[in-house]
């Protein structure tokens, strides 16, 4: 009878797997990170006595929400030592994830990048409890700390996260348009067209992580950022000639992306955030070659919150 149990075990944490890697991948922004949290919290349910598991899911959520506090806090240090803008690792999503408002915005670069602003305690109670709806007495066991302390990092980072993003109405059919237009205006050298679509003070940032040669500041304003996309279709990069370059229009992080491609290779991603007005107000470009694995390796997550 023992080996039926055991199949039950696996069963229940499948069940729960993507939510797992949803929490984990939100408080850490890389997929290594995230995947490695989520094998470390199969290792603790198979050890642990389940009998006394009320309801496994949160069990298991608080289990890789502690495990990923405790992975970001040891990579810190790596992420202040980056050469450039440290951008977090990009995700192919799927259409599930994009329709899904909350948890479209909550995975977005930008999003992340803001989250990347708080401290390791502040970014994972932000993401328990206005992502994924967690009480702050759950947040409190699974983070290790006071009900009122984790009270008390919620209220600082929703503070800090809504001085820093906005909340503009998603029309999704607009922002893919304007993603269309965009990489037709970049492979086709129209800085005109490029200069419409971005908002006049849109930043660029650029993450080669020293591995490739990217701009080691933000690129800011639209006449810059146009020339820099609209130079695409026109210079090697990478060692890639533009005729043997292939660009696709794809979901990253649940929103309108695009992946650049050479003949052996994936070699960029490019993702947008809009303004209010529907313009292109922040790109994020992401070449550091060890942060697109999990797009060259084409596997489409739903990180819906819901």
């Amino acid at each position: 009878m023992a080996e039926p149990f055991a199949e039950d075990d696996q069963q229940v944490f499948n069940r729960h797997r993507n939510l797992l890697f949803s929490v984990a991948y939100r408080v850490l922004g890389t997929v290594a990170d995230a995947e490695d949290a989520v094998q470390d919290a199969w290792i603790k349910w198979s050890a642990a006595d389940r009998s006394q598991v009320a309801d496994p899911k949160a069990y298991l959520a608080r289990i890789v929400s502690n495990l990923a506090l405790q992975r970001l806090r040891s990579t810190q240090y790596q992420r202040e030592t980056y050469v450039g803008p440290w951008l977090p690792e990009p995700i192919l999503t799927s259409g599930d994830t994009a329709d899904d408002i909350t948890g479209a915005e909550s995975v977005s670069t930008a999003m992340l990048v803001v989250l990347e602003t708080l401290s390791p305690l502040e970014r994972a109670v932000f993401v328990l409890k206005e992502v994924f709806a967690f009480s702050h007495a759950e947040i409190a066991e699974a983070v290790e700390r006071s009900e009122v302390a984790v009270r008390q990092a919620a209220h600082r980072a929703r503070e800090h996260v809504r001085a820093r993003r906005p909340r503009f109405a998603a029309d999704r059919s607009r922002q893919r348009d304007a993603t269309e237009r965009f990489l037709a205006a970049a492979t086709g050298g129209d800085i005109n067209t490029l200069m419409e679509l971005l908002s006049p003070d849109v930043t660029l940032w650029t993450d080669g992580g020293g591995k490739v040669r990217q701009a080691l500041r933000p690129v800011v304003g639209a006449q810059t950022v146009a020339a820099w996309f609209a130079a695409i279709g026109q210079v090697t990069y990478q060692g890639i000639e533009p005729a043997d370059m292939s660009v696709r229009l794809v979901e990253i992080n649940g929103g309108p992306g695009v992946v650049f491609s050479g003949p052996d290779r994936v070699i960029a991603t490019v993702t947008f955030d809009f303004d209010a007005d529907g313009r292109i107000a922040t790109i994020h470009n992401i070449a550091n070659p060890d942060k697109l694995h999990a797009i060259a390796d084409g596997t489409t997550r739903d990180l819906a919150a819901s």
